[in-house]
């Protein structure tokens, strides 16, 4: 009894396969949830970006914009898709079944096969990225950064076994707080840009070696 307990604590309820069919994300939650992989994107894909330009030489940092660019118009095609796709299967459909209809069964297995993949690597880098940023702020917790991470996915997974709509609702709290801490960050820096000059950063103190 209290195995199931904590089951139904942590969990929820079981849903039965006919009720699971109606579950729905309203407008505000779906929002979150679809923009989900591009705002994980933005946490950390312009660092990497520049820090592998940075390899190759500060001359090489010119072809970030031609990188974003390109960024942009992947993210263009990918909501030119998803408008597609809600146009022609109102009721809701996933990548399997869209592909399958529109390509044949093998493709369909492909499309899905590709989804779990990519959901897995990117649950792996955005658990990594948030993990290395938490570290970066709080530097007592560099030792502990595994952990962090293993616990970081159990939650995760906890919340997706929760079903659609609950995970959704989860899922979408820290989106629209990504969302503002962004915009307030944006706001911080262009009051700053209009009181004055931005100091110089001060160099890194570097330990002497001995």
């Amino acid at each position: 009894m209290k195995i199931s307990r904590l089951k139904q604590l942590f969990v929820g309820r079981p849903i039965a396969t006919a009720q699971a069919r109606h579950e729905r994300l309203n407008k505000l939650t779906g929002l979150a949830v679809f923009a989900s992989d591009n705002l994980s994107s933005v946490a950390y894909a312009s660092e990497e970006i520049l820090r592998v330009l940075l390899l190759a030489g500060v001359g090489a940092l010119s072809f970030s914009v031609p990188i974003g660019i390109a960024i942009g118009l992947v993210i263009a095609i990918v909501i030119t898709s998803y408008r597609q796709t809600i146009a022609e299967y109102p009721q809701g459909a996933s990548d399997y079944l869209v592909t399958k209809d529109n390509l044949g069964v093998y493709p369909g297995l492909v499309a899905g096969a590709a989804l779990l993949i990519d959901y897995t690597l990117t649950v792996a880098v955005s658990v990594s990225a948030g993990v290395a940023a938490l570290t970066s702020a709080v530097p007592t917790l560099y030792p502990h950064r595994v952990l962090l991470g293993a616990g970081m996915l159990a939650l995760i997974g906890v919340a997706n076994l929760r079903g659609l709509r609950e995970s959704g609702r989860i899922f979408a709290v820290w989106s629209y707080l990504f969302i503002a801490g962004y915009l307030a960050l944006i706001g911080y820096g262009l009051v700053s840009c209009s009181a004055g000059p931005v100091p110089p950063r001060p160099p890194a103190c570097r330990p002497k070696s001995i």
